[in-house]
């Protein structure tokens, strides 16, 4: 059967090509609003935004991953900015990243990302689709306070996700509701069969005609009570020739190079945004309908690429971004044409129509990122976790809500320690099969090992091995033991010693033979010698 995914850069244009202008619509108020929260120039954000599409699309193996600078890096570089004390000397900074992250590729540590919970990933995807909701909400009625692109609870503009919200109402701007209430309508109809068996919908997205009518409204209200002021429309900066174009650009200070500050801010960067980029490959693989693989350490690679190129020409930290990737996905991207694509168009619109672009009403974009938020986090996805069982629905809602109350990485963070915590107590509670209370008196006592014993196991085990009754006969079981620690066969050498005193007879079978150890003969010398 022939593959629906064509080879080639041109193989899968007609559905790649459209969905790259959903996430050049998506990614470019977001370049504009993660700049002014990090206290960069706002032309930072769209540097970053191009090199994360054209650099980094090129070389990542990630079909349909997306990059640009990452709201989860604001603080960071907000802060940089500030004690290093010039944009050019964070820029420097940006640069040194790049290259740690790249020899994190070739070190391969791109490993790192599998070890994260399918539940939490998951969680990490509903959140962020809360998130979008959340934050979007208040866009949507005309309260552009807090700038695109801040996921943090606590924002920028001194409120938090909530209170920003319950504020909306002191400061509705009637156009913009109107813009976007069409916009949604749109995007709505744009769903349903009867429009979608169209032709010309698998070419035209719904997205772009939001926009398009987004545009024509905001031209139509000026000079009328329901006129939409700049404050509510994109702002990307405008030079008027190509020279003034190329004095946007920043190159970094290298002659910081030797200084302390600039190295501790590279590996800060460095490190989160390899981990930010790790996670959002995890989840981006696991919304791709191909279920494709995106190798990590070529990802870290192509990200190190990347950053050192955009911290060269004065743009922000890359790192793959799962808003972006999930708009991608969403508007029917195939391959990492769409992601390359939606990066030429950045630079092309910064260049030749950036007045243009000014006339888009953010609340034409809010609704689009309104869908986005709802696909991310349908009730659906929550009724599968819970039927799942408290193993997958707690990491899961700890994910959720950590997102939403903090922000991305601390909420990743919570549900991994969750994660491990269930794992460690499913270790502590089940590494054999008996129970003391079922025991028969006058019959041994067998403690049958599980296949895997690790340290782990240790307090479980010497528990138990603790409440056994004086005076019995106790047989510790492990033919069907795999492999097992040398610190829970230190455990029961002790308790050789211990069941002496307790007039306890022990037997041990099947510990004559290990797979996991240097020498089986050594292991079956000490099983022998001590037991």
């Amino acid at each position: 059967m022939n593959s629906p995914i064509k080879s080639g850069f041109f193989g899968n244009l007609k559905k790649d090509f459209p969905a790259s202008i959903v996430v050049f619509l998506v990614a470019l108020p977001l370049c504009l609003g993660i700049a002014l929260a990090s206290g960069a120039p706002l032309f930072s954000g769209i540097i970053a935004g191009i090199v994360g599409g054209i650099v980094v699309g090129a070389l990542s193996g990630s079909p349909l991953g997306v990059s640009g600078p990452a709201a989860g890096l604001a603080v960071i570089v907000l802060e940089a900015i500030t004690d290093l004390g010039a944009f050019d000397v964070f820029l420097l900074a940006v640069v040194l990243a790049g290259v740690i992250q790249a020899i994190l590729g070739f070190l391969r540590a791109g490993v790192i990302g599998y070890y994260f919970p399918s539940s939490v990933i998951k969680g990490m995807l509903s959140g962020i689709g809360i998130l979008i909701i959340l934050k979007q909400i208040p866009h949507a009625f005309g309260y552009d306070k807090d700038p695109e692109g801040d996921w943090s609870f606590f924002q920028v503009d001194g409120e938090n996700t909530f209170t920003g919200i319950m504020h909306i109402m002191d400061a509705v701007t009637p156009g913009a509701v109107m813009i976007s209430v069409l916009a949604m309508i749109i995007l709505i109809l744009w769903e349903r069969p009867f429009i979608k068996n169209l032709g010309f919908t698998k070419i035209i997205q719904g997205p772009l005609v939001a926009v398009v009518a987004g545009i024509v409204m905001y031209s139509l209200f000026k000079g009328t009570s329901y006129e939409v002021s700049g404050e509510h429309l994109v702002q990307i900066p405008v030079a008027e020739s190509f020279s003034g174009f190329l004095g946007l650009f920043t190159f970094p200070d290298f002659s910081q190079i030797m200084n302390p500050a600039i190295w501790i801010t590279a590996g800060t960067i460095a490190v989160v945004a390899s981990l930010e980029t790790l996670l959002c490959v995890e989840a981006t693989d696991k919304l791709d309908p191909y279920k494709r693989t995106t190798p990590t350490n070529r990802e870290l690679k192509a990200q190190g690429v990347g950053n050192v190129i955009s911290g060269l020409i004065g743009g922000l930290p890359i790192t793959q971004v799962i808003v972006r990737s999930s708009a991608n996905i969403q508007s029917g991207g195939i391959s990492k044409t769409s992601a390359i694509i939606h990066g030429v168009f950045l630079l092309i619109s910064a260049m030749a129509i950036p007045k243009v672009l000014n006339m888009i009403p953010l609340a034409s974009l809010a609704a689009i990122l309104l869908v986005v938020g709802y696909k991310l986090a349908k009730p659906t996805l929550f009724k599968q976790m819970i039927k799942a069982g408290p193993a997958q629905y707690i990491p899961f809602f700890v994910t959720v809500v950590g997102i939403v109350f903090t922000d991305l990485l601390i909420g990743i963070t919570l549900g991994l320690i969750v994660g491990i915590f269930h794992i460690l107590w499913n270790n502590y509670r089940t590494p054999y099969h008996f129970t003391v209370a079922g025991h028969e008196t006058g019959k041994p006592i067998r403690l049958e090992l599980s296949e895997q014993m690790s340290f782990l196991n240790k307090a479980s085990i010497q528990r138990t091995l603790n409440r056994l009754p004086n005076n019995t006969h106790v047989i510790i079981d492990a033919r069907k033991t795999k492999s097992i620690h040398p610190d829970v066969i230190e455990i029961i050498e002790d308790f050789k010693a211990n069941a002496l005193i307790r007039d306890i007879k022990l037997e041990v079978e099947g510990l004559g033979v290990r797979e996991n150890h240097d020498s089986e003969a050594h292991l079956k010398e000490v099983i022998e010698d001590k037991l």
